[in-house]
């Protein structure tokens, strides 16, 4: 680069690249303390707590985790691929607006959504009431389906997660060679032959990573599996630390879950190894036609039901609560919650995207392969459960303020207290380790747009690092940073699991505040929390839905 032929600019520049290193180090030390501090936990000797669990309480937990996992990734699998199938490939009536009205679960938390549904399927609830007063039946006279069960859960975690399914494998679809669907159809295959046989294959890489997502999102649910009584290994790892009093039993927990975790990336990464979609050069898949009117009102039917289950029935079933408890039922402390979750979401958020668009900047002039490989670290922070994050982050960051306390009391005769462990710090830090994904992801889509010939005007200009990424690159990625904002925001205002282990005490989110409120059966006080945390997440889904709307 000719700005930094000479000693002085070379040195400036050598400069800039190590600091923005040490910021992608720093990224990855957040992610890569918990995990190291949980599996170190692994050495330490067994506890007569860890006995008992080991013994009797692990096969359980890995049963119902695996089977919890299972019937999601199946359901899952039919809901997202099924309607990625139909509006990709076919046109039916309101087809345009219900492509991007199935993204709508997405906005409603599992733990707001086991709320709803546990109200509305109640004895006392709408649904049975209504069974009842139809057909003349008597408590105890007719059979109904338990919501509080395994296959209640994996009904609740279904409807919530198969959009990450949907839109995966709806971009696959999209994106495939319309010559090899031509000639699929030319040698006589239907058009559902030709699904199967060539549309599905294709598409399997990008279904895979959908269905992985499904996966580590229902390993590390808390606030669903809790509220229905089915004991996972996350509710596992909160009994260990809270009814039984036992850190160590629970860290121990943690560590045997994100070694499964971890097994389930590697898994996930070596079944893409070799496989690349057919995006074809030539032209993409347009679809086989408008379907029959029958046929086209059943597709809308089958595309609108899992909208109308994971959003809008839980939605119309929350609006009602709030009505019928009134303003006096508001919970006065609503607004002193919504201030909590508010600022500690944007402290986040912009700290990820701070840290996350010095990280992607420094991997992009690096001349070494060590900040991409750190960034790549730190992108892993999505895959670990809130839970294991949580203990992880709790126990070097202790013994930090155990230490430094000791030290202060020896040295100085006074008590620091906890530094980092007795506030909002941990919090964030926490947050942070969970979703740096989030916000690196959301940036280095950003920077692949940004055209090298605009980096050789800025470097035969003579601009410096720090001086090209804010007059050059900032502006370019700004709607990129505007969008990892968000996410990451929304993100941390729905974290309930790491929130309720790490909160300072009589510290309550409108996420802890909503989820005990539901696990004290006190349903209609919590709607007004839930339904502002479904408003929130909405912004990323509009966001997306108009996205999808703009290109068709």
């Amino acid at each position: 680069m000719q700005a930094t032929a000479g000693g002085a600019p070379r040195r400036a520049w050598n400069r800039s690249r190590g600091i923005l290193t040490l910021a992608s180090a720093l990224g990855a030390l957040v992610v890569l303390m918990p995990i190291l501090a949980v599996l170190l936990n692994l050495l330490r000797p067994a506890s007569p707590v860890w006995a008992h669990v080991a013994g009797t309480l692990i096969p359980r937990y890995a049963a119902n985790t695996f089977w919890l996992v299972a019937g999601t990734t199946a359901a899952t699998a039919c809901l997202g691929v099924g309607a990625a199938w139909l509006v990709a490939t076919w046109r039916f009536p309101l087809r345009g607006v219900v492509e991007w009205a199935l993204i709508l679960p997405l906005a409603v938390p599992t733990y707001v959504l086991t709320y709803a549904y546990y109200e509305l399927l109640a004895f006392g609830g709408p649904v049975q009431g209504a069974l009842r007063a139809a057909f003349g039946l008597g408590p105890g006279g007719y059979w109904f389906p338990n919501l509080a069960s395994l296959p209640g859960a994996v009904f609740i975690l279904s409807l919530a997660l198969y959009p990450y399914v949907y839109l995966a494998a709806r971009a696959a679809f999209l994106q495939q060679s319309g010559t090899v669907m031509e000639v699929s159809r030319t040698l006589g295959c239907s058009p559902t032959g030709a699904f199967v046989r060539v549309m599905l294959p294709l598409a399997r890489p990008s279904i895979a990573v959908g269905l992985s997502l499904v996966a580590m999102e229902s390993i590390a649910d808390y606030g669903a599996v809790s509220l229905l009584g089915v004991q996972t290994f996350t509710t596992g790892i909160y009994k260990a630390w809270f009814s039984m009093g036992d850190p160590v039993a629970a860290s121990q927990l943690a560590a045997l879950l994100l070694l499964g975790v971890l097994a389930l990336v590697l898994l996930e990464r070596l079944s893409r190894r070799g496989r690349v979609a057919n995006t074809g050069a030539d032209h993409h898949f347009k679809g086989a036609g408008a379907l029959p009117p029958g046929r086209g009102a059943l597709a809308l039917l089958a595309c609108l039901l899992p909208v109308l289950l994971g959003f809008v029935v839980p939605a119309l079933t929350l609006l009602s609560m709030l009505s019928r408890i009134g303003v006096e039922g508001v919970d006065w402390r609503f607004a002193e919650l919504a201030g909590r979750s508010l600022a500690l979401a944007l402290i986040t958020a912009l700290l990820a995207v701070g840290l996350g668009l010095l990280m992607v900047y420094g991997a992009r002039i690096a001349a070494s392969p060590w900040p991409r490989a750190l960034n790549r670290l730190a992108a892993t922070g999505y895959a670990i459960p809130g839970p294991v994050i949580a203990i992880g982050t709790l126990v070097p960051l202790a013994a930090f303020d155990n230490a430094v306390d000791a030290l202060a009391e020896r040295y100085l005769g006074v008590s620091t207290g906890l530094l980092l462990t007795g506030g909002t710090t941990i919090l964030v830090l926490a947050y942070l380790a969970r979703f740096m994904t989030t916000s690196l992801g959301a940036i280095e889509a950003g920077f692949a747009k940004v055209r090298p010939s605009i980096e050789d005007a800025a470097s035969i200009l003579g601009a410096g690092a720090f001086r090209r990424l804010a007059a050059v690159h900032t502006p370019i990625v700004w709607p990129a940073l505007g969008t990892a904002l968000l996410l990451v925001f929304v993100d941390v205002m729905k974290e309930l699991p790491a929130t309720l282990i790490l909160r300072p005490f009589n510290f309550d989110t409108l996420a802890v505040r909503t989820f005990n409120l539901a696990r004290d059966e006190r349903i209609a006080e919590a709607a007004l929390p839930a339904l502002a945390l479904v408003a929130v997440g909405l912004l990323p889904v509009i966001l997306l839905s108009r996205r999808i709307a703009r290109r068709g």
